[in-house]
């Protein structure tokens, strides 16, 4: 019977849905599947891009352990695509490849500003609390005032933990380098900007729905951008996710805090609807001293169109959130304009036209862009491998197909990869870190830290 050697690059929710549905598939050979991932953890956005006190990710990360524990599927994380091992390599020794290595590049904002010192984008935040290995262990948080520019789930994120007590999150696996970090900050007002109305918002009504929840911080949102066009009271009267946004909303007009009328919280959290991004301003020394946006309104489309009347609200930082960017990889073609790997259902197409590259494949936001939730994932995956099976005449035939050749191949250039075993020792560690303390883990930060208790360096080497 044939066999596919295939490899997938990018331990994420993607890459794992992808394995999971090839060897769940009807097909006429067998499997056998390698993840590479370049951090020394496996699951990707699901540990290093959603906020800590996300209790429903917990599911997440469940249903993807069970699939890697089931023991077919060879996991080497902490190994660098590009370097550690390259697609000359993947072509010697396997018969495709799928990439499902994601987007985590923060969208440029052009405006005056956007690059002083303290404007950030939101995924180099998301990294430093989720306790990404690659990023700075400290963040300057000296602003009493910060805007966050955005509509969709990450800004919501960013704002919460902006504006959350750092206590109120040692329940969760939050690092401890974050925990002090945020205990220190001096917020007291989170203003979050988004230019078209609140019918039109790309959060989720249960992101929405934390922010109201968060302790001692009130919500403070306007009347005037409350009137809606009949666009809008349509969105409302037809769309379940939008009707239940305005309730939400509307019941936080009736608090105390709304129209910024002085609650009894010691932090506020502000919702700026029809705000358009025009300028950061900055003080003598550079730094980020206000935020100038136009005011927007309906244009009885569902779109907006500028006022002409400017506003400006000073802040001392500024987050953008406008969405994620993919990154390009050694050797395949890469859509610089969209962020991501040119394709057609999956399969990858060459940049100057639409010939197909035989062997490579992608799935995931790395196919499609940033949008959608972590389970449009799975029926992403099942497009791209269905294309994959269906390929079975135009697949690499590699020099070195034996699995033992992978990893004399990496011994051989000194890659201190962690597999299956060394993330179930690096998970029981994290979790004994945070027993004494009654929290469900401490997650380790250092890189090097990670993979020497993933490689138990008091075994033998591999």
């Amino acid at each position: 019977m044939t066999k596919l050697r295939l490899a997938i690059v990018g331990a994420g929710p993607a890459g794992i849905y992808a394995a999971d549905i090839l060897l769940k598939a009807e097909r006429k050979f067998d499997v056998s599947i390698d993840l590479f991932e370049g951090l020394p953890a496996p699951y990707g956005l699901v540990r290093y891009g959603v906020a800590p006190d996300h209790p429903r990710i917990k599911g997440i990360i469940n249903a993807l352990r069970d699939v890697l524990d089931r023991g077919d599927i060879r996991l080497f994380g902490n190994v660098h695509f590009g370097t550690d091992i390259t697609l000359d390599d993947l072509k010697k020794h396997y018969n495709a490849v799928i990439f499902a290595t994601g987007a985590v590049r923060d969208t440029s904002l052009n405006i005056p500003g956007i690059d002083a010192a303290g404007s950030y984008g939101a995924a180099d935040f998301v990294s430093w609390f989720d306790g990404h290995p690659d990023v700075p262990r400290e963040w300057t948080l000296d602003g009493e005032s910060v805007a966050v520019v955005g509509n969709g789930n990450v800004a919501l994120d960013v704002a919460r933990m902006l504006a959350k007590h750092a206590e109120d999150l040692l329940v969760t696996e939050v690092p401890d380098n974050v925990y002090q970090g945020l205990a220190k900050s001096p917020i007291t007002d989170v203003h979050v900007f988004g230019r078209r109305g609140p019918t039109s918002v790309k959060f989720t009504p249960l992101e929405l729905r934390e922010l109201g929840e968060l302790r001692d911080v009130d919500m403070v949102v306007y009347d005037e951008d409350f009137e809606y066009d009949e666009a809008a009271k349509t969105a409302v009267a037809s769309n379940k996710q939008v009707m239940v946004i305005d309730r939400v909303l509307q019941s936080w007009r009736q608090r105390p805090g709304a129209n910024n009328a002085g609650g009894e919280a010691s932090r506020r959290l502000h919702l700026h609807f029809y705000a358009k991004p025009i300028e950061v301003k900055t003080d003598e020394n550079g730094r980020v001293s206000g935020f100038v946006y136009e005011r927007t309104r309906p244009d009885g489309e569902g779109g907006v169109v500028g006022t002409g009347e400017l506003r400006e609200v000073p802040i001392q930082q500024l987050y953008r959130a406008i969405g994620y960017f993919g990154s390009p990889l050694e050797g395949v073609p890469f859509d610089k304009k969209h962020g991501v790997i040119p394709n057609h259902e999956g399969q990858v197409l060459r940049k100057d036209s639409n010939e197909r590259v035989p062997g490579l494949y992608a799935t995931g936001w790395i196919k499609r862009g940033p949008v959608g939730l972590i389970g449009h994932t799975k029926s992403d995956a099942m497009e791209t491998v269905r294309h994959l099976i269906n390929d079975q005449g135009s697949w690499w035939h590699p020099e070195h197909p034996e699995e033992e050749a992978v990893t004399a191949l990496l011994e051989s250039r000194g890659v201190q990869w962690t597999d299956l075993d060394g993330w179930h020792r690096l998970d029981a560690h994290e979790v004994s870190l945070g027993e004494p303390h009654e929290r469900a883990r401490v997650k380790v930060v250092p890189r090097e830290e990670m993979v020497s208790v993933s490689r138990d360096l008091t075994r033998p080497a591999k």
